[in-house]
């Protein structure tokens, strides 16, 4: 139960006509709103899949696998609910098909249904209700109140075979948890089609049939559309889906995420939401009310900057998923934070890795010349974590081109051991140089296999979530750019996602050269977990994945970091200048 009392809230979202119609931005808009008000706000995301969790999805399938604090590998749209919200979730804040399964199954072993005849229905049903209702009155804001309301988003598509029992069992919790405890968002497709470019309203109105007959209501339309509601557009989808015009949104094509919330905000969902929930009879302190009309005010201004014609950096971000731009949604957010917060707009140059490699050149000389120009002509190059040997040796040429050019560069995770691959060959002349994830005889293993992890298993047996990372106490580590960034504290939680890591045999030798490793794992200190290169505008390198914490008010330090200098305005930063100077409003980075 919710801190005053009463029934937590629960809003579903669901999706129709086609998927990824945006369920994930809709939600966390929602949430954000909430917030706004001084409501506090937790999340749930059910993925209908047999998998038990995202991590050995694919990135080029399914996108980015997010990685949570407890090590939770899971559906990127629980880092757009973190983002959004400003909360910290668990794994079990994302709902699958296998986990709920697997669950109901080890309670048969154990005789725990009595003899029972197991079913879908009630007894999968009843485990996604139980499931919902324990995560949704448990706490994940920085005050620790319990959830005034909890956004549940519905994944896939209505009228997916493997969706039903989620929706059959969204249909019984409505009454479990009341009527004025439920409300159900339904987003669908208004398409514009034809020469005159016309919008149509069947899809949706088709939609909402099915829905309706799977036992549910909207009480919410949000219809996706490239351009806003012609006139009657409204009042039709009103008049064949059952709902009041005010209670259906136009979320149209507009000039970033960030601007959704703001669309919803004018057309009146904060008024149709406290209607339909009596949000008014919730009891909210006025320090946290006061806290979200605060959030609402560097939101708003957030994505004015987003908007506005402010000066450009171009980072080039060298990687292997670059088709699919979700594969690296966290960074490409941890990007834009951090410019918006020191008035830069970003231009991503995606370079597929395997593009700069020297065989490329004779397979396709176009595609090898346009990498290298891209790269070439980038401001900062960013190398993101991945696996697989595909682009690694083009990767390593990243990491030399920014390191003898003097460019900026960030390494994440094997972004941080190319570089160290690199270093080692062309800086220390070690011979045989390489990872033993793709050279497991080499000469000279720079990179090694974890001594801890499980060679035999592939999920969920990686070191993962949240681990301290130590500033060392040396004069470099203690002077170190990168220690500043984070404020001169003395240590760091940053989550991980990784089985293999820096060679400590070869540290010492390294450091020699130059490449410092001043920060290691707190628990051994054994474990290398970033490193910065003396003598350069900013070469900085880091074991975990610093994008997962990144927030819209409060970006990640070593990404700051990388668009600072490529913008040239780091050193002035890190003096105590406000780069910021000419902004009306600021933002509290």
């Amino acid at each position: 139960m919710a801190s005053n009392g009463k029934q937590t809230k629960y809003i579903i979202v669901s999706g129709g006509v086609i998927s990824g119609i945006g369920k994930g931005i809709i939600a966390s808009s929602t949430g954000l709103l909430l917030k706004t008000l001084g409501l506090t706000v937790t999340s749930i995301k059910i993925d209908p899949y047999l998998n038990i969790d995202a991590g050995t999805l694919s990135p080029l399938d399914h996108g980015e696998v997010f990685v949570l604090n407890d090590g939770g590998e899971v559906d990127l749209d629980l880092g757009n609910y973190e983002r959004y919200l400003n909360v910290e979730l668990t794994r079990d804040n994302n709902i699958t098909t296998g986990k709920i399964y697997r669950e109901v199954i080890d309670k048969e072993r154990r005789g725990d249904y009595l003899g029972k005849t197991v079913q879908v229905v009630p007894h999968i049903t009843n485990a996604i209700q139980d499931w919902v209702e324990r995560v949704g009155n448990i706490s994940t804001s920085e005050n620790g109140r319990a959830p005034d309301v909890c956004i549940v988003e519905l994944g896939g598509t209505v009228g997916d075979i493997e969706s039903a029992p989620f929706i059959e069992a969204m249909r019984q919790f409505q009454f479990r948890v009341g009527h004025d405890n439920f409300c159900l968002i339904h987003v669908s497709l208004v398409p514009v089609v034809g020469a005159v470019g016309e919008q149509k309203t069947k899809p949706t109105q088709a939609s909402v049939r099915d829905l309706r007959g799977l036992g549910l209501s909207p009480d919410i339309l949000a219809c996706r559309s490239a351009i806003p509601f012609e006139e009657g557009i409204r009042e039709k989808l009103s008049m064949f889906c059952q709902v009041s015009p005010k209670q259906v949104f136009s979320v149209h094509d507009c000039e970033s995420l960030y601007h959704v919330p703001i669309l919803l905000r004018e057309q009146g969902i904060i008024d149709v939401l406290t209607d339909r929930l009596k949000l008014n009879e919730l009891t909210i302190p006025a320090e946290i009310r006061s806290e979200g009309t605060t959030l609402w005010s560097q939101w708003r201004e957030f994505a004015r900057r987003r908007a506005r014609d402010l000066d450009q950096t171009t980072i080039a971000v060298v990687g292997k998923y670059t088709y699919l731009t979700d594969s690296y949604i966290s960074v490409v957010k941890a990007l834009e934070h951090a410019a918006l917060n020191v008035n830069r707009k970003i231009k991503i140059n995606w370079v597929e890795a395997s593009d700069l490699e020297e065989s490329s050149m004779h397979k396709d000389p176009l595609k090898y010349h346009e990498a290298w120009q891209h790269m070439c002509g980038a401001d900062g190059i960013l190398v993101p974590g991945g696996f697989g040997e595909r682009g690694v040796e083009g990767k390593v040429l990243a990491a030399k081109w920014a390191r003898e050019h003097k460019v900026p560069y960030l390494g994440i995770c094997l972004g941080m051991q190319v570089a160290v691959i690199e270093f080692a060959r062309n800086v220390c002349g070690m011979s045989g140089v390489h990872s033993t994830e793709f050279r497991e005889d080499c000469e000279t293993p720079a990179v090694i296999f974890m001594p801890e992890i499980d060679r035999s298993t592939m999920g969920g047996t990686m070191r993962l979530g949240s681990r301290p990372t130590k500033f060392q106490d040396s004069e470099f580590a203690r002077n170190s750019m990168t220690r500043k960034l984070y404020g001169g504290v003395d240590e760091v939680h940053e989550r991980h996602r990784h089985r293999y890591e820096v060679n400590p045999e070869i540290v010492k030798e390294l450091e020699s050269k130059g490449l410092h490793f001043i920060g290691r794992d707190a628990e051994t200190g054994e474990r290398m977990e970033i490193f910065e290169l003396e003598n350069h505008p900013y070469y900085v390198a880091a074991q975990y994945h610093p994008e997962y914490l990144t927030r819209p008010l409060s970006p990640s330090p070593v990404f700051l970091g990388l668009i600072l200098a490529a913008s040239g305005q780091l050193q002035a930063y890190l003096g105590g200048e406000d780069v910021s100077k000419d902004v009306d409003t600021k933002l509290k980075m």
